[in-house]
């Protein structure tokens, strides 16, 4: 990818996924108030958050405290998603300031689906299983928790929701009869990028080239649906991974979030 097409991917970025960015689901809603653009769950355990806004230092204080007081009415949980490039450069600061703490930073990532080069497919003894039903999603729930160390409960919510899609969203790399790594994708009409989420692999099948497999899974789904950019929130663990696929990184971000 040449410097003038990375230098270019940012702001469309910017304009497709964060300003222009769509409800996730049936009930959710995304509002714009001022110059800010936040989303709204349909319940409380959906995704509620700030996904883009355009502040200076005599506006974001004002804006945060307007947010703050929306989701408090709501009696939600929410995110403040700030990227490295948002303004005021202070910003950080002032979220702090109002109560927000932040999560691990991760790296924008974006890779064009073209450019990737072609997968030889997962390893040996290893098979993908597309998630269609309700069994499907236990196995991708418990790859996760292998994966995490943790409950993914709200991982399976997500997934049963994203069954009615046409297009199967999530994949299982499988050992047999054991859930070894699970990822799913996003589909996002009206723009030409698909978000890659959730490539968790348990420990002792890490380094078999699994993670690799489930992007060029899904690199393949985006293509055949005419999409044209993958993008993907990396850990420092799948930044490697992804650079030697071809992803450039755009830039970081940060969730911050305020529970009420």
């Amino acid at each position: 990818m040449d410097k003038d097409t990375v230098a270019a991917l940012l702001p469309l970025y910017d304009r497709e996924m964060r300003e222009g960015v769509r409800a996730d689901g049936p009930g959710a809603r995304v509002e714009r108030t001022g110059k800010v653009v936040r989303h709204v769950g349909a319940d409380a355990d959906g995704w509620n958050g700030v996904v883009w806004s355009d502040l200076d230092e005599d506006t974001a204080d004002a804006a945060i405290a307007e947010q703050v007081a929306y989701f408090a009415a709501l009696g939600r949980e929410f995110e403040w998603k700030l990227y490295g490039h948002d303004l005021p450069a202070d910003l950080p600061r002032r979220l702090r300031a109002a109560g927000f703490t932040a999560e691990p930073t991760e790296t924008l990532m974006v890779a064009a689906v073209a450019d990737l080069p072609a997968g030889s497919g997962p390893p040996e003894g290893i098979r993908l299983l597309p998630v269609t039903d309700a069994a499907g999603v236990d196995l991708a729930v418990a790859a996760q928790e292998r994966a995490f160390g943790e409950s993914r409960e709200q991982h399976r919510k997500l997934l049963l929701d994203q069954l009615d899609s046409d297009v199967p969203l999530a994949v299982v790399a499988m050992d047999g009869d054991v859930p070894v790594s699970a990822a799913r994708m996003e589909l996002h009409p009206g723009t030409s990028f698909v978000s890659l989420w959730g490539g968790g692999t348990a420990p002792e099948w890490r380094g078999r080239g699994i993670y690799r497999a489930l992007v060029h899974h899904r690199a393949r789904l985006a293509a055949e649906h005419g999409y044209r950019h993958l993008h993907v929130d990396a850990s420092a663990m799948s930044r490697p991974i992804l650079e030697r696929l071809g992803f450039v990184a755009l830039g970081t971000t940060t969730p911050y979030v305020l529970v009420p």
